[in-house]
């Protein structure tokens, strides 16, 4: 998988910081990122903590047959992987570009340094050495992963330790660390790597660059170091002329940081050597439990169980009676209220219920007084009409609807009725007592025009 390039915009915004002399994290141009290194339970585990940049180093060996050109010296071997969990451009399985670099820089910075006397690793000459093997894996990729595995290799180095070997005769006897104690690898020195990356053809410079900051950079300069000013491997990148002054420059500031690693590295194996000497868990087997059954156990404190009743017979009639009520505070401000036993409920809940009550109460009243006002209304109405009435209502609050039967309507006007249907019969007799006339003219003008 590829890295998302970065936008225009982001580019020119980090250039533009690098000129004005400021960085994402805050830092000054030679400021290293914060340093942690821990250890594992075993000898030769280190884990290096370079910002949000994490890389593990764990230091094994086994006994070889030596090369034929170097018969008296041990092999050193070194190994760098870059997992998926670290970046999700980096690819398992398939070594990239960037791990090849690495595994180079780092063999020049501690095997071709001579920092580790190899002629101490030969057991039979000629036959049997010890094969030091180096991995590093890197956990997190937050930019500068060269100066975090060369911390975490030398650390590691320092702080691992081979088992004891004893020989009779032609029979190689490899001791356990119950038998013997084991023995730590003789290193002259410690050389460091410190990266410098260069913008804008070398005019500007930073130190330690994240991940971000690697992206823009036109060029990066390697230099490793010890502490004694030495210079152990240079390697320049990117295609980039620098001037001797430039490099100049570079090595001084890489002194000054080379010697504040190397104190740090110093003190993080001296305190682990005061913890395992104490028999305390060190490193990362702090938050471990212990594999015991005693590991929640907690120390019991002495506690004095003599005369506990007088004693709390004494305190209770020394105290003070506590008061019956306790008083509510006045609530100063308005929706602010107290709600419990024994206080003043300011909530206006019971104001509320006595209004919905009186509501209530009205309108009650105020239904029965319709519904006697309507009562009486029928009444009057029934008295005045003497006919049968038919009342139909849904409930008592809704209006009532009377309807009168047919046979009041017939019995009241009947006799108008029957005049006005007597009327209508002449006028439609008469009607047709004139058209029947002139429909006879006509037939006889007809004829006598015929004739």
């Amino acid at each position: 998988m590829k890295d998302t390039p970065l936008a225009n915009c982001e580019r020119d915004f980090l250039l533009t910081a690098i000129e004005e002399k400021k960085r994402l994290d805050g830092r000054q141009t030679y400021d290293y990122r914060n340093i942690k290194i821990t250890f594992g339970t075993d000898y030769g585990c280190c884990f290096v903590d370079l910002g949000k940049t994490r890389v593990m180093a764990q230091v094994s060996c086994e006994l070889v047959a030596p090369k034929e050109s170097r018969p008296n010296e041990g092999i050193m071997f070194f190994n760098i992987e870059l997992s998926p969990m670290a970046s999700p451009a980096f690819e398992q399985g398939r070594q990239s570009e960037l791990s090849v670099k690495l595994n180079r820089q780092l063999e020049r910075c501690l095997r071709n340094s001579k920092c580790i006397d190899t002629e101490s690793l030969c057991v039979v000459s000629g036959e049997k050495v010890w094969q030091i093997r180096v991995d590093v894996h890197m956990l997190n990729h937050d930019g500068n992963l060269m100066d975090a595995a060369s911390i975490a290799a030398i650390t590691a180095l320092c702080h691992f330790r081979r088992p004891d070997v004893g020989i009779q005769g032609d029979e190689v006897t490899v001791y356990s660390p119950e038998e013997r104690d084991p023995i730590p690898l003789s290193i002259y020195h410690m050389p460091i790597s410190v990266s410098f990356s260069f913008f804008q053809q070398g005019t500007y410079l930073l130190v330690d660059p994240c991940e971000r900051e690697e992206r823009v950079m036109d060029g990066l300069l390697m230099i490793a170091m010890n502490k004694h000013r030495e210079i152990c491997s240079i390697q320049s990148s990117g295609g980039i002329m620098l001037l001797k002054d430039q490099v100049m420059r570079c090595s001084k500031i890489a002194s000054v940081k080379v010697s504040e690693i190397t104190e740090l590295i110093s003190k993080a194996l001296d305190n682990d050597k005061k913890a395992r000497k104490a028999g305390g868990r060190c490193g990362f087997a702090e938050s471990m439990p212990q594999e015991r059954i005693t590991a929640l156990k907690m120390d019991e404190t002495p506690v004095e169980m003599t005369n506990v009743a007088d004693a709390a017979n004494d305190i209770v009639e020394k105290a003070e009676a506590p008061p019956q009520t306790v008083p509510s505070p006045v609530v100063p401000i308005p929706g602010v209220g107290q709600v419990g036993q024994g206080l003043q409920n300011t909530w206006g809940l019971e104001e509320e219920e006595d209004e919905e009550e009186e509501d209530e109460n009205d309108s009650g009243a105020e239904q029965e007084e319709k519904v006697t006002k309507m009562e009486e209304e029928q009444q009057e109405k029934k008295e005045s009409r003497g006919g049968d009435v038919v009342e139909i209502s849904d409930s008592e609050e809704e209006e009532v609807v009377i309807l009168h039967p047919e046979t009041d309507k017939a019995s009241k006007w009947g006799p108008e009725l029957e005049l006005g249907e007597r009327q209508c019969s002449q006028t439609q007799q008469r009607q047709s007592m004139a058209e029947g006339k002139e429909t006879q003219e006509e037939m006889e003008e007809a004829t006598k025009r015929r004739a």
